[in-house]
């Protein structure tokens, strides 16, 4: 849950049918500035809709998106000026100059004139565009383009930025220098990225959603331990541990056990019943979440790996 920071994003009941198929099923979360959300999902799931209604394209059946405190509905104008979108396909226009594309998207959105080249030029070093300036955004590689309009969503220094797919068409070293960027952004802005690629999604982000057929699976944080790891001397039989009361959960593992806590147990309470039963405590250790497994266990499957 979002606390102490600024929420800048706050989704409430949000709703999109089509026909009678709901693409999303009342979705409610918050986002802070300073958060790297990353949204995740089989295709079908919903994530393109939910960008989209996000970033005040697509209008939802119900619920309500406030940015800045600002109804996405009812006040679009004073919210979109704080979002930046960018979709999946970047709507870059071919027969522009990408120096001259980036100007029009800066007085698209009412940047003063005198500001627009200091704009142009900080999108363009952010984003890996300085030798491309005077080239034709027709051709260029998908890659630039993709480049390009990443530019544009950021080109008014928003304080939402919704990213579709942004990695898409990079090549590893793009790729990495796209990454870094999003972790940039997060430090001031509140950042949402859609992306099929778990592991960019687990080096960028620093919480996800997992979505599946409109409904929210799942919400929380990556940087947070989950499990923990116990070795012991003498192992006993599982329903042993089970039976201990610091312990919700557990199962056997490459030798040891995963544990999980009972709720309002911390990690010195297990130690101590492991040492007073006598089993020989080696290692307790936390476990971070592995995405992977998390995106597979919420949507109901059990990782390949």
């Amino acid at each position: 849950m979002v606390a102490a920071m600024e929420v800048m994003l706050s989704v409430q009941g949000l709703t999109r049918c089509y026909g009678r198929t709901a693409a999303l099923q009342g979705l409610d979360f918050s986002l802070a500035s300073g958060e790297v959300l990353g949204l995740l999902g089989p295709n079908g799931a919903g994530k393109t809709t939910c960008l989209r209604i996000l970033a005040g394209n697509l209008a939802p059946s119900s619920g309500r998106v406030l940015v800045d405190g600002h109804d996405l509905a009812r006040d679009p104008l004073r919210a979109k000026r704080r979002i930046g979108y960018l979709p999946e396909r970047p709507p870059v226009h071919a027969e522009m100059r990408v120096d001259e594309f980036l100007d029009y998207c800066a007085r698209l959105h009412r940047i003063p004139s005198r500001d627009i080249p200091r704009a142009v030029a900080r999108c363009k070093r952010q984003c890996g565009l300085d030798g491309v300036g005077r080239r034709l955004l027709g051709k260029l590689s998908k890659g630039y383009r993709q480049r390009a309009g990443l530019a544009a969503a950021l080109i008014h220094e928003p304080d939402l930025i919704i990213l579709d797919e942004p990695t898409d068409g990079l090549d590893p070293v793009q790729i990495r220098e796209v990454r870094g960027l999003i972790r940039e952004l997060g430090n001031a802005a509140a950042v949402v990225v859609s992306s099929h690629a778990l592991s960019e999604v687990q080096a960028s982000c620093r919480r996800v959603i997992v979505l599946n057929q409109g409904a929210m699976l799942y919400d929380g944080r990556l940087d947070q331990p989950r499990d923990l790891l116990l070795r012991l001397k003498r192992p006993p039989p599982l329903s042993a541990l089970l039976a201990l009361a610091p312990v919700d959960d557990a199962a056997e593992q490459d030798g040891g056990f995963r544990v999980r806590l009972a709720a309002g147990t911390g990690a010195d309470r297990l130690a101590e019943a492991v040492v007073d039963a006598g089993w020989g405590l080696i290692e307790l250790t936390r476990e971070r979440t592995d995405l992977e497994r998390l995106f597979f266990r919420s949507i109901g499957m059990e990782s390949a790996a």
